[in-house]
């Protein structure tokens, strides 16, 4: 490749070939602004080795928003679904509204890091605060390898996003809220005549994640052996509800339900069909177990709002809807069923998760089994 360096007024500046383009043209690539010959000779230099060795970076306008718009794209088939959407939703919603007028080649370690600080501060959509520090982490790990792929195309010349450290999560648990035996029958005792009673007797009967529930169809409840089997999850996606497989295999699973869930399940059948008869034609009929009147599928975020309006009408502590999967796993443990039998009805890839997250219950289950050793050797 040809290239020459020019003085231009007070500065120095330098222009050597690129390689032709698709329609035969010659290309050349100036870069001005050096303060003297000597630097302009040795910027052309670093230039022109590049080429050679197949590393340089072509100039580029391109913006972080249009490479961002073509990355997606492009990495469609690599993700599944649910991941994709959540990709889509943290470039849409944090990284183009303050990152996208920046060039993607003029996008420094320094722009990403205060990036960074802006979301721990201010990050939330509807102005109420700041994002957590994990997913500030999980919005820079998408941002990451985008420009990862960037450089790996030759549009950048390095990942600037690999020197502009990450927030770290904090160490320090969440709390988990749960209910006592009581609290939690004084609950579902007071709903009764709820439509939506059903899927969250099975909800604290189960400990079933909400996306488990709603994703759940008849063909997988066996009432004569008290079991049903979870094979897929119900979730929004653009708009859209999807039934997709969970994320692990463990999430796979074959668990009993007791004979009053069972009866619970019976009668809920029953009503169903009635609803389904009354629709005719019109019934949507996708064999979901928990649908809304017409069989078509149940809004998750609605399930979860719908929970906590109830929750608000009886005298109970205030739990979210997925606490009550916290309260089936703590009043398991609590009632001396084995750890790796609650990880497998919850779904854990480990029992080391499942006695990690509900840590809080071991104390007391410690000091009984010291009472029951003590009593064995030296009478009760």
């Amino acid at each position: 490749m040809r290239g020459h360096i020019l003085k231009r007024g007070a500065t120095w500046s330098y222009v050597h070939d690129l390689p032709r383009g698709p329609d035969g043209k010659r290309r050349q690539h100036w870069r001005s602004g050096f303060k003297s010959k000597k630097a302009a000779q040795r910027a052309l230099s670093d230039a022109l080795a590049k080429l050679e060795e197949g590393t340089f970076v072509e100039p580029s306008r391109v913006t972080i928003a249009e490479y961002l718009s073509h990355w997606l794209l492009s990495i469609e088939m690599e993700l599944r679904p649910r991941t994709l959407a959540s990709y889509r939703m943290n470039v849409e919603a944090h990284i183009v509204p303050r990152l996208g007028h920046f060039r993607l080649q003029a996008l420094s370690p320094m722009h990403i890091k205060s990036f960074y600080g802006e979301l721990l501060a201010d990050g939330r959509r509807d102005g109420s605060g700041g994002l957590s520090p994990r997913t500030v982490q999980y919005i820079g790990t998408i941002l990451g390898r985008a420009l990862r792929d960037a450089e790996s195309l030759r549009l950048i010349q390095r990942n600037p996003a690999a020197a502009a450290r990450k927030p770290r999560p904090s160490s320090r648990k969440a709390s988990i809220n749960t209910w006592t035996a009581d609290e939690l029958r004084q609950f579902l005792e007071s709903i009764t005549g709820e439509r939506i009673y059903p899927v969250l007797h099975l909800a604290a009967t189960t400990g079933l994640r909400r996306g488990e529930l709603l994703g759940l169809t008849w063909r997988n409840v066996d009432f004569d052996v008290g079991r049903l089997r979870v094979v897929q999850s119900l979730v929004a996606i653009g708009g859209e509800f999807q039934l997709l497989p969970p994320k692990r295999e463990s999430s796979v699973r074959s668990i009993a339900i007791d004979g009053n869930t069972v009866e619970v399940l019976r009668k809920w059948r029953k009503r169903q069909r009635e609803e389904r008869l009354a629709w005719g034609p019109a019934y949507q009929d996708q064999d979901l177990v928990f649908a809304r009147e017409d069989g078509s599928p149940i809004n998750p975020d609605w399930l979860t709002r719908k929970f906590a309006a109830l929750v608000s009408g009886v005298d109970v502590p205030r739990i979210r809807l997925h606490d009550l999967r916290h309260t089936h796993a703590t009043l398991a443990l609590q009632a001396n069923v084995h750890p790796k039998v609650v990880a497998e009805r919850l779904g854990h890839s480990s029992v080391m998760i499942t006695l990690d997250t509900y840590s809080h219950v071991i104390p007391s289950l410690q000091e009984e089994a010291a009472a029951k050793v003590a009593d064995v050797v030296f009478g009760a």
